[in-house]
């Protein structure tokens, strides 16, 4: 499946900082958009907490002028920041009293998974990690229904 430019290079980022040890939830450079963005912190200003979805007056501006960072608007950054914590099993907006230092891989691909799903969604595109289709299998339940939508 051919990705668009955006989610293909969001994507090689996130592989090659989940793989190189790079991938740190609570830090603004290396986070899921920290990683997204070549690892700046310029980002961080589009929102006055990290995790919230509420963009900030400098994120409303550039929202309403059409910017793009890295092909994504400041509303699509935040949103994959809050699917990447959220998935990491944060609780959000991040304070420093949230923060979830027993992190392992796993909690790591979950929120990669969160963000995989999210990216798809932008592109209105079938989730690229949904293995079901590679097996030809349709849920019968609803619990498995469920299961499938939240990843």
């Amino acid at each position: 499946m051919k990705l668009p430019k955006r989610t293909e290079n969001a994507l090689d980022k996130l592989y090659t900082a989940f793989h190189k040890g790079d991938l740190i939830p609570d830090c603004h450079a290396h986070c899921a958009v920290g990683n997204i963005c070549d690892n700046t912190t310029a980002w961080q200003h589009l929102t006055e907490h990290h995790g919230s979805g509420k963009l900030s007056y400098v994120g409303i501006v550039h929202q309403r002028l059409g910017r793009k960072f890295f092909g994504f608007s400041p509303v699509e950054l935040l949103q994959i920041e809050q699917e990447f914590l959220s998935g990491c099993g944060h609780s959000l907006p991040l304070y420093y009293l949230s923060r979830n230092d027993q992190l392992n891989q796993d909690d790591l691909f979950a929120g990669l998974t969160k963000v995989v799903a999210y990216l798809c969604q932008l592109e209105n595109i079938s989730n690229v990690m949904d293995c079901s289709l590679l097996f030809d299998y349709k849920p019968e339940t609803s619990q498995a229904e469920e299961i499938l939508q939240e990843a």
